[in-house]
């Protein structure tokens, strides 16, 4: 998969593509089957199936205080399709320009002159351009002219319910984590480079792991009982808290600790990945570190019983 940033890259589509616009936050089962949707048009043209991105969301970038929490990051983004059938991802930097682009220029620069779309698959509420005042419609008039395709994006149902990015988010949230795995086609998991805390974990004898979330927000909070690959062969089983640590920090930066349990060895600096399997309970303040030593053992000794139950792990692949 390459990665395209900008309009001014070489390496664009010469011969057309096969395209998708959106978020695509989490890359869920929805996201899938659009994906593999293109990909079978793709094969049938002999063309390039390519993700179109926006850096920062549009959302974001308009009303960011009241922004949705990303599922994941960027670079998370990208290495989860990166596993799927596709071959480019344009990243567009939603910027002033990009946000006062008139809604025919959006389809001309960067459909028709940039990426010389020959199919196109959005959802049929897809809004563009200035003041969002592209729609389906516009776009299916355009491509009737130009010669491109536009089809809606196919609707993957989970118990009678749309998947979707909020869907997801408000499973995340209400820890309801098996739904959510059940959404996404796999365990919730944040991936990350572990980094130097303030060792107080070693000083309570829970030593963590460290990972910074790097969002405004975060879609879960909590303890929950987890297991992190990319320290040794297999998942090595855990208990995280992800929150701003309210007894001993207070402060406003979301930061993902892991205790891995029964484990030693030096792993700063390794890029992980975290996957969230039962919440155990919300993020609390306590009096005082004696008081949270005791929650922390009793974290610990609820993640053990979870792990040591015959139905422990879900049925996915991290």
């Amino acid at each position: 998969m390459r990665l395209i940033q900008g309009l001014g890259s070489k390496h664009l589509p010469e011969r057309g593509c096969v395209a998708t616009i959106g978020n695509f936050d989490g890359v869920h089962l929805g996201h899938r089957a659009v994906i593999e949707k293109l990909a079978q048009v793709g094969r049938q043209f002999g063309l390039p199936v390519c993700m179109v991105l926006f850096e920062p969301q549009p959302r974001e970038y308009f009303d960011p205080a009241n922004a949705p929490s990303r599922l994941m990051r960027l670079r998370e983004k990208l290495d989860r399709l990166a596993e799927l059938p596709v071959d480019l991802v344009l990243l567009l930097r939603f910027n002033r320009r990009l946000a006062e682009l008139p809604a025919d220029a959006f389809i001309r620069d960067i459909l028709i002159e940039s990426l010389r779309v020959k199919y196109l698959v959005v959802g049929d509420d897809f809004r563009f351009g200035k003041n969002r005042g592209g729609d389906f419609a516009m776009l299916r008039e355009f491509g009737r002219r130009a010669g491109f395709e536009v089809a809606d994006t196919p609707s993957v149902l989970l118990d009678g319910e749309r998947v979707s990015s909020t869907l997801i988010r408000e499973a995340l949230a209400a820890g309801a984590l098996d739904r959510a795995a059940g959404l996404l086609g796999r365990p919730y998991s944040v991936c990350g480079r572990i980094i130097h805390g303030a060792k107080r974990g070693r000083i309570l004898g829970f030593p963590t792991a460290n990972v910074l979330m790097r969002r405004k927000n975060t879609p879960l909070q909590g303890v929950f009982a987890v297991t992190m690959t990319g320290i040794v062969k297999e998942p090595w089983p855990g208990v995280a808290n992800v929150g701003i640590r309210p007894t001993v920090a207070g402060g406003r930066t979301v930061l993902l600790e892991t205790h891995l349990l029964d484990f030693s060895g030096d792993i700063y600096g390794r890029k992980v990945e975290v996957i969230f399997h039962r919440k155990l309970r919300d993020e609390q303040r306590f009096a005082g570190l004696p008081e949270l030593r005791a929650q922390i053992e009793r974290d610990v000794a609820a993640a053990r019983d979870y792990f040591a139950s015959p139905h422990s792990m879900p049925p996915f692949e991290p």
